[in-house]
């Protein structure tokens, strides 16, 4: 193998580790806010809405992820568009 050859793999071996180290802290992430949106919604919508709320904190619980994906997916674009 080339030195030109052996440069580019360490190159793109170097780039997918970062894509993947990233999308691992990406997930922890999602998970973490995933726990705080639940617990969010067993704490205060749940005592709201009383012992009849399971379908009703399931749709908010979904709005408010798919808004916070929304958002996160908007202004990520918006950046990478700028650089």
């Amino acid at each position: 193998m080339s030195l030109k050859k052996k440069t580019n793999f360490s190159h793109h071996l170097a780039k997918n580790t970062l894509n993947m180290v990233t999308s691992a802290f990406g997930l922890v992430a999602a998970l973490a806010w995933n726990e705080v949106i639940k617990e969010l919604i067993e704490k205060v919508i749940k005592p709201i809405l009383g012992g009849s709320s399971g379908i009703i904190s399931l749709v908010i619980y979904a709005i408010v992820v798919t808004t916070l994906a929304v958002l996160a997916t908007y202004n990520l674009n918006r950046i990478a568009e700028n650089n």
